[in-house]
């Protein structure tokens, strides 16, 4: 941090998501852009200047290497965040990598043991996990407002047909790692009971990648999760989660912003909107400050736990449709 407690973000990658980084921090009071990292010196100079960001650089190790970064960014497509994330580690930096984490649970798993073994701290930006709004549904089960939860639902779904990298296996393309980890991560936000029974289908590309998927899992706590994502389509985008007393309707479980309690038969019995933020992208950069703050490896919101399980169901899923990688 510096003097005046500010954690400076380094932000590897120029691409949209970088950007919505950006956008955020340029709004922040505690959090900062400080260093835009890119394998072209001249697009980082481009986004620094567009975003007011006071150092770019043309390679990702000379972003590694400056000492006033106090958080790396990981922002590039999945299938890049291996190397990069192990050579920031290796050096001491601390990081926030995109969702997906990796491209497979073998990668996750070395880089989670890297991390532990060499003390630094390491998070998933999924960036539902760290939003307020978890907290309040989960309040709302808790109090008993649905009843114990029997049936969660959810859909996410947007069409990226025109995205060449949702076609390349190299890139980690399809579906799941780039949509359908919302989905899968909804269910984990609101009941961590395992997995008994999964069993999944989607529709393939001709490169073999996922674009449609559905998936069906039946929890050892007795809940049934129905999810479903595609990378062709305009979803519904809404979760659903349903008990004997009533059902909570979240109207984006990409970005939540409205809150919907019913009773029985339906009948409404309170809306809850979500306050007003920057993009949303805010409540990650703010756990990983406070968990740096607290002396922590992982942030309390997405433990790296929970990280390696949604890996694991979806290299479980990849397997069962044939949907491989060169690096798996």
């Amino acid at each position: 941090m510096d003097k005046n407690g500010t954690m400076r973000v380094g932000i590897i990658g120029a691409g949209r998501i970088a950007e919505m980084a950006a956008i955020t921090l340029k709004d922040m009071n505690d959090c900062k852009a400080y260093a835009i990292g890119s394998r072209s010196l001249e697009k980082a100079e481009a986004f620094a200047q567009k975003w007011n960001i006071p150092k770019a650089y043309g390679s990702y190790a000379e972003l590694i290497a400056d000492p006033d970064v106090d958080l790396i960014y990981v922002a590039t497509p999945h299938s890049h965040h291996y190397d990069v994330t192990r050579e920031a580690i290796l050096a001491g930096k601390p990081c926030l990598v995109e969702k997906a984490f990796m491209a497979n649970l073998r990668q996750a798993e070395d880089i989670v043991a890297l991390a532990h073994d060499r003390h630094v701290f390491l998070a998933e930006a999924i960036w539902t996990r760290y939003q307020p709004v978890v907290g309040t549904v989960r309040q709302l089960i808790a109090d008993g407002r649905i009843g114990k939860p029997r049936l969660i639902t959810a859909t996410l779904g947007y069409n990226m047909l025109h995205k060449e990298r949702i076609f390349r296996p190299d890139l980690c393309g399809g579906a799941l790692l780039d949509v359908g980890v919302y989905a899968l991560n909804f269910v984990r936000m609101f009941t961590d009971a395992p997995v008994q029974l999964m069993k999944g289908y989607c529709v393939k590309s001709d490169t073999g990648m996922d674009l449609t998927n559905t998936v069906t899992m039946i929890l050892q706590d007795g809940i049934m999760a129905n999810v479903q994502s595609s990378a062709t389509c305009v979803g519904d985008n809404i979760g659903v989660i349903a008990g004997p007393e009533g059902n909570i309707i979240i109207d984006n479980i990409n970005n939540p912003q409205c809150v919907t309690v019913n009773k029985r038969n339906r009948v409404f019995d309170e809306e809850i909107r979500v306050p007003q933020q920057i993009t949303g992208y805010e409540y990650q950069f703010a756990a990983c400050r406070q968990a740096l703050i607290d002396g922590l490896l992982e942030p309390r919101e997405m433990p790296h736990q929970e990280t390696l399980y949604i890996m694991q169901l979806m290299d479980q899923l990849r397997a069962e449709w044939g949907v491989h990688y060169p690096m798996d």
